[in-house]
């Protein structure tokens, strides 16, 4: 299993385009993986394919993820160019992962897709996403979407792997059926190892497989007392769990925290900090030396 830590910038600040860059640099300098960002329309984090476009500019190794980017409400040709564009801008960096978008109205206006559309839209563009990144002309007349002699290019630089997110039964199901990879976010080791255990049951159910290094999780660290209004995001994002066993405070406890999601097959492991530092050169120096000898 070949470990790998990389860092999320989360839907809780916004950064600048020196700060930006300025996080993209320090990720690459002190021997991280990947950089991953959010998507939230109404929060303050920036928009995460222009945003990693930007940090692509400022790197030469990082791979650049969503975590995730909302998929029902956009065009299938039009994220398939967005992908393909950045792949092969950065030299084949790209890492997408879809989700269905979280319950909350200003977000569900913004794509403007009902609740109970979402995961049929979901099942039905993402093969076609593939489609278009992989042929030369996709004829395609489904529920949702119709499209005749469509043609996507650029292509990608390589093969783009596709990550989805999301926890709930149905979600884990279609990772198992549709996905290369799984990106848990707010879930516990012992949420992860029960999550891979249900996608590889649905991807064998389809003659599938998911590749082992392929399953990874969001792992939330602080260096203080955990804010009030963390632990209230924490509680509602997954209601069983005790805040504390989803967040780290300090470096020893954050190593500790990632070898637990380690014992339980999750090797790609991606770092939020809750509160930004004042130099992020400096905290992730530290946190690479408090860290990256578990990467193989």
């Amino acid at each position: 299993m070949k470990i790998r830590v990389g860092y999320g910038l989360g839907n809780l600040r916004s950064l600048d385009g020196a700060r930006l860059g300025a996080l993209a640099e320090a990720i690459e300098g002190n021997g991280f993986d990947s950089l991953w960002l959010s998507e939230r329309i109404s929060g303050p984090a920036p928009d995460p394919v222009l945003g990693l476009t930007f940090a692509a500019a400022r790197t030469q190794r990082i791979k650049l993820g969503t975590s995730v980017q909302v998929l029902p409400g956009r065009s299938p040709a039009r994220l398939a160019k967005s992908w393909a564009t950045l792949d092969a801008l950065s030299g084949g960096r790209a890492l997408p992962a879809f989700g269905l978008g979280i319950v909350h109205p200003v977000e569900q206006q913004a794509f403007g897709v009902a609740r109970g559309d979402r995961a049929p839209i979901f099942d039905e563009a993402l093969p076609l996403i593939r489609r278009l990144w992989e042929e030369d002309a996709v004829d395609h007349d489904g529920a949702h979407f119709h499209y005749e002699k469509m043609t996507v290019l650029p292509k990608p630089a390589k093969r783009l792997d596709v990550w989805l997110g999301g926890k709930a039964p149905s979600e884990l199901r279609r990772v198992g059926k549709l996905a290369d990879g799984w990106l848990a976010s707010f879930s516990t080791p012992e949420d992860c190892k029960a999550g891979r255990d249900a996608v590889e049951a649905a991807a064998a159910d389809a003659g599938r497989s998911i590749d082992d290094d392929h399953f990874g999780a969001m792992v939330f660290y602080t260096h203080d007392e955990i804010p009030e209004r963390v632990m209230e995001l924490l509680s509602s994002r997954n209601p069983g769990a005790d805040p504390r066993d989803l967040v780290a405070r300090g470096w020893p406890a954050l190593r500790e925290l990632c070898d637990r999601y380690v014992a339980v097959g999750f090797s790609k492991l991606v770092l939020v900090p809750f509160t930004e530092p004042d130099d992020w050169d400096a905290e992730l120096a530290r946190g690479a030396e408090a860290i990256l000898s578990i990467q193989n």
